[in-house]
């Protein structure tokens, strides 16, 4: 399913949003996905349950965070090619791993965690945030033939639900009607494995229980009527009018399967005013916080699969060309505490040794390098001579050759390090490469899900890692 033009230099979002309509529009014919297991394929015991991601949309700098290097503190007159990392590293519970000051929770608990500092991102051409969003979600590089599934549908369709009143895939924390939405939508699917296994998306979790409630004051009677509407409204999409009999059926059992959660007890779990005080306060450095309270809950009464997002909006978060120290002062306030907390808190409730938490970006960032040495793209930042703003201090283009995923939890091991990146710019990955074949092959690992799993569409097996070509990264289990 692979395409030669997914390494063109003149991408641009139009042809992105282009290829991914067409292969939406050619999904919809598609006929039911027959899952193919490869002959004499290995029977993988699984040392997972339940996924998930929390996604730092925008390109986490990896030697601000999990990576540090060499500190420079601000003054006035730097020459940007001597700043390597604006904040100092700190001690963690694991004496050869060092995090970023600002991260002093995240490094309490790294005695439970896996680290992986070279990740390395796809070689894509002119780097755009939402392509490789896309292949790090899906496994592929746009464009694709066909709509790929996203990473969690996979799970979904594959596993099904822990809990059958609990979506199997829920998504916390984008919306899509900010920045490049449209773009984002494209992966935020489940392809063509069907509607049914697509992401519940709750997108302000503070707000989560208005999904599985009606709105106040309506009666039994009037809501039933609403969704009767609204069952007609979907025979009049695209897919009641012009989809498969499968892709059709697919859409109405997503819409049974939400019905169902309505009259659930499950549903209790969407509403975090149930939360005692002192537990929300913790949780409660913003949406992404909350997002992971509300992850805590949802793994609880059962959902496969979940990703809680700091959100990706262009310039926004952890987009950062300019202001990057600043910035990461408050990013990092804004996912310490939660993440860790989240991971203490399953432990503390025996979930997290089934749990798998994965905390990952789509690449890292670096003051000089855009894409990696070697493989020059477009430089989309313009970094002064000298900085006499602290505004240019910490100002990041983006780098791909080395980056950083944490794994907690699922089996992997505790107190780990994988990987080896340069100490000098440029701090590209130099021992125990990961890339996101491996990666995703690592999570379904874990899930008991082989590599070269693949479901058959257009004739032709669609694998659930690029090609079926993605391995394990065994060092990364007990």
């Amino acid at each position: 399913m692979s395409n030669s033009n997914t390494h063109r230099r003149d991408w641009n979002r139009r042809d992105f949003l282009k290829t991914a309509s067409a292969a939406t529009l050619s999904t919809l014919a598609a006929g039911f996905p027959r899952q193919l297991r490869a002959a004499g394929e290995e029977k993988i015991k699984p040392t997972a349950d339940t996924v998930i991601i929390l996604w730092m949309a925008g390109g986490m700098a990896s030697t601000e965070t999990f990576d540090p290097k060499r500190y420079t503190p601000f003054e006035s007159g730097l020459a940007p090619n001597k700043v390597l990392s604006t904040f100092p590293a700190i001690d963690s519970s694991v004496d050869n791993i060092k995090l970023s000051q600002g991260l002093e929770s995240l490094a309490r608990v790294m005695d439970r965690a896996t680290l992986i500092r070279s990740y390395t991102a796809g070689d894509l051409g002119f780097i755009l945030h939402s392509r490789h969003q896309y292949q790090w979600h899906t496994g592929y590089a746009p464009p694709q033939t066909v709509a790929a599934p996203h990473i969690g549908a996979v799970i979904a369709r594959t596993l099904g639900p822990l809990n059958p009143a609990v979506p199997a895939f829920i998504d916390i924390g984008q919306r899509f009607d900010v920045g490049e939405g449209e773009e984002l939508k494209a992966f935020h699917t489940a392809g063509f494995l069907g509607s049914e296994f697509g992401p519940f998306v709750i997108p302000n979790p503070e707000q989560a229980v208005e999904s599985v409630r009606p709105p106040p004051g309506m009666s039994p009677g009037r809501f039933e009527n609403r969704d009767r509407f609204y069952r007609q409204l979907v025979a009049d999409s695209p897919v009641g009018q012009y989809g498969s009999d499968f892709q059709q059926q697919s859409l109405l059992r997503s819409l049974d399967n939400a019905h169902r959660l309505l009259s659930s007890p499950a549903s209790k779990a969407f509403d975090l005013s149930l939360e005692p005080k002192e537990v929300y306060d913790k949780y409660n450095t913003g949406r992404f916080g909350l997002g992971c309270l509300l992850a805590r809950r949802l793994t609880e009464v059962g959902a496969r699969f979940i990703e809680v997002t700091t959100e990706y909006i262009p310039f926004v978060n952890w987009d950062t060309h300019e202001n990057g120290h600043t910035r990461l002062v408050d990013l990092k306030k804004a996912i310490d505490a939660p993440t860790s907390q989240l991971i203490l808190d399953l432990e503390e409730r025996g979930l997290l040794d089934r749990t798998l938490i994965v905390v990952a970006s789509e690449f890292s960032r670096d003051m000089m390098t855009e894409g990696k040495p070697g493989k020059a793209v477009k430089d989309q930042v313009t970094v002064p001579d000298v900085i006499n703003d602290l505004k240019y201090y910490g100002m990041h283009r983006h780098f791909t050759d080395a980056g950083s995923v944490l794994l907690v939890g699922g089996g992997v091991k505790k107190g780990h390090l994988h990987g080896v990146t340069a100490d000098e710019r440029p701090c590209k990955t130099i021992d125990q490469r990961v890339v996101i074949e491996d990666l995703h092959a690592s999570i379904y690992h874990a899930l008991g899900i082989p590599p070269k799993l693949s479901y058959e569409i257009e004739k032709r097996p669609f694998y659930v890692t690029r090609d079926g070509e993605g391995k394990p990264v065994r060092e990364l289990f007990s």
